[in-house]
């Protein structure tokens, strides 16, 4: 009798639970037991898990470290995948492997790359892969300057934190002055650029920004699974488009992320 497969998701984002869904109806008719762990005791994925618990609060990443390799063992765990404290686990797939586990994560060097977005849209650069012009800013006058060259390329200028993920600190600069129509319906992405500027001169440290033009949608992630090799098994888009969700199989998008997993 085959045995089951047992897989660890940490801290994993919500949506997640589709994919943990997908796991137990894999085509191979293999049994699958997920166990997940999060920080929010209301986290759709510990409901959706076979086995949950509560993550300590305020670890460092190494003693994270230490409590997943106990997690590994204690749980049985055959593969780890892992999105908290990524870096510091990655660096340690040795002692994962040795308690009997896989980490189903990239490797530490490309993990590097892409926790900061300046480094990555350099990398991704060099191996001639194409990515819209971006400036990095630390103050006001790098905003404005950046700001004023993409308006006069024709485009809407947004914001992000050079490291980050999910769309936090994410806004679009608007110069219409900020009026009751911002306080109107629900809260939006954009602000007035002289609010922004403001805030900025106030500030007693700098930031750390990426303006980029605000290129119009759909939006497009593509999820790619690489082996040992890099070499790319499987590739499949996610577009979003307003409310719509769906996926693609478009060479259009496909063709370079496969280009960035392999590189």
């Amino acid at each position: 009798m085959v045995s089951r497969v047992r897989v660890w998701l940490n801290r994993t984002y919500a949506e997640n639970v589709f994919f943990m869904d997908q796991l137990r109806r894999n085509p191979s008719d293999r049994a699958v037991a997920i166990h997940a762990t999060h920080g929010d005791p209301d986290s759709p994925v510990l409901a959706a898990a076979d086995t949950a618990e509560l993550e300590p609060e305020g670890l460092s990443p190494a003693a994270y470290v230490e409590y997943a390799l106990t997690q590994c063992e204690r749980r049985g765990i055959d593969v780890f995948v892992p999105r908290l404290h990524q870096a510091a686990i990655v660096a340690h797939r040795a002692e994962f492997e040795a308690a009997g586990t896989a980490l189903l994560a990239p490797p530490p060097e490309a993990v590097a790359v892409f926790e900061d977005k300046v480094v990555a849209y350099q990398a991704v650069e060099s191996i001639g892969v194409p990515v819209p012009p971006w400036w990095r800013v630390r103050d006001a006058d790098e905003l404005l300057n950046a700001v004023e060259e993409l308006e006069r390329r024709g485009y809407r200028s947004c914001f992000k934190p050079a490291a980050g993920a999910g769309g936090v600190g994410f806004r679009m600069i608007t110069r219409e002055p900020f009026s009751l129509t911002q306080l109107k319906g629900f809260p939006g992405p954009q602000v007035p650029l002289g609010l922004v500027l403001e805030s900025l001169r106030r500030a007693e440290e700098p930031v750390d920004w990426l303006v980029m033009p605000r290129l119009e949608q759909p939006e497009v992630s593509v999820d790619c699974l690489t082996g040992p090799d890099n070499q790319v098994r499987l590739a499949i888009g996610r577009t979003k488009h307003g409310r719509r969700r769906g996926f693609t199989l478009h060479e259009q998008w496909l063709e370079p992320a496969r280009r960035i997993a392999e590189g």
